[in-house]
């Protein structure tokens, strides 16, 4: 081999060490260790990852230290399941990635495949389904047979409303729409919905999924009396801790939630009502921005109920109608519409026919409550699984404070 030839052998090897060598470093960047979690490693790839995959989801990441803390919990989490023998079994996982790839109307391949497609790893997905299955499963074996829910207890929560009536409460919402064929997806990010543990949280999710005005304000309302909010609702916010979130609701066309931000004493208590006037004017087309545009040219029109009779004219009797009920017998999502407007106010936040009219919303009056009992039907089954969730959430909340304060957790950076 000649000096020339070893020359440029020699040359070439030197370019590809340089070559080589910023590539070599990010790598070992990637996966250096930030912390250790009884003696667990979470690598900087990891935190990456995480937060990378929450970006894409749309879920509000928050700092790399909230990303951190999430990881120390997980690691926490699978841990403990590990410890008490807990395990998923493969159809269990397949059906657990199936169904939270629904939500985005993808098989768990395709999800695998636009994930990958924006830089996350199919395993970031399929660790973080794992951990949250594991828990859920954790949770139940560990206090599902220590949270008895009896009569008295939903009694207790029932009385509250009565013996309340000075209560205000503090709520966000969120109210999805359910459209043909989508049940399933909606229901499924509703639970992931139920399980945020902060008030950004919710709020974001509020921004992108709800469809009502207050989505602007991140779900946020005002101060509402507990009176005025529909009866079968009641006993559920007050059974919750500020920062919970109510299971998933059904309501016509769409699902509800509630988080409870806080709740007030005032001192005189808050009016009650025996009958409560409304109408309804349904346009067709939905939440269509020809719909919405046509709702806001009648509200422009009319300043009263009445006035929408000259609005209805000529049409079909169904597409008008006009109610006078007790609070119990409206149906749950009027009444949460009701409860956020004055007399002659309007809200365009409901549909109905499948998505394919949408509702042009009118509080006409309200009628106070003479007597002293209130007349309300309340949906024990619906308090009881309420009491249930809130327990075990509770319980589970502690647990990993417990496992938290117990650990040998090593932060680097």
């Amino acid at each position: 081999m000649s000096g020339k030839t070893i020359m440029k052998l020699v040359q070439s090897v030197a370019l590809l060490c340089l070559a080589l060598t910023p590539v070599a470093a990010v790598a070992q960047n990637q996966f250096r260790q930030i912390a250790l979690v009884n003696g667990a490693i979470i690598t900087e790839f990891e935190l990456e990852q995480r937060a990378r995959f929450l970006t894409l989801l749309g879920s509000p990441t928050g700092t790399r230290a909230d990303v951190l803390d999430e990881l120390i919990k997980e690691r926490l989490r699978i841990q403990a399941t590990t410890q008490a023998g807990i395990e998923l079994s493969d159809e269990a996982l397949q059906t657990g990635l199936t169904e939270f790839a629904a939500r985005a109307e993808l098989s768990a391949e395709e999800f695998v495949e636009r994930l990958e497609a924006d830089g996350v790893a199919g395993e970031t997905f399929r660790d973080f389904v794992t951990t949250s299955l594991l828990w859920r499963d954790y949770v139940r074996a560990r206090f599902g047979s220590t949270v008895r829910i009896g009569n008295e207890d939903v009694d207790r929560a029932v009385q509250s409303i009565g013996d309340n009536t000075s209560i205000d409460v503090l709520v966000s919402e969120i109210i999805i729409p359910t459209p043909p064929d989508s049940e399933g997806e909606v229901l499924a990010l509703a639970q992931e919905i139920m399980s945020v543990q902060s008030e950004a949280e919710f709020s974001e999710f509020a921004r992108q999924f709800s469809a009502t005005a207050s989505r602007d304000n991140g779900g946020r309302l005002e101060w509402v009396p507990i009176t005025d909010l529909p009866p079968q609702l009641r006993p559920i916010l007050l059974a919750l801790a500020p920062g919970d979130v109510t299971a998933p609701l059904p309501i016509p066309d769409a699902i509800a939630l509630f988080q409870l931000r806080s709740i007030r004493e005032r001192a005189a208590p808050a009016a009650r009502y025996s009958s409560i006037e409304y109408a309804t004017y349904f346009i067709a087309g939905g939440r269509s921005p020809e719909a919405l545009a046509r709702a806001r040219q009648v509200e422009a029109q009319i300043d009263r109920c009445d006035d929408l009779y000259g609005i209805a004219k000529g049409q079909p009797e169904s597409v008008l109608q006009r109610y006078t009920l007790p609070p119990a017998e409206i149906p749950r999502d009027i009444a949460i519409e009701l409860a956020k407007l004055d007399r002659n106010e309007v809200s365009t936040a409901l549909t109905r026919a499948n998505g394919s009219n949408l509702m042009f919303l009118m509080l006409c009056g309200r009628t106070p409550l003479l007597a002293d009992a209130e007349n309300a039907e309340i949906d024990r089954e619906a308090v009881a699984v309420q009491l249930r969730n809130a327990r075990l959430s509770a319980l589970a909340d502690t647990a990993l404070e417990e496992l938290q304060s117990d650990a040998d957790i090593v932060i680097f950076d």
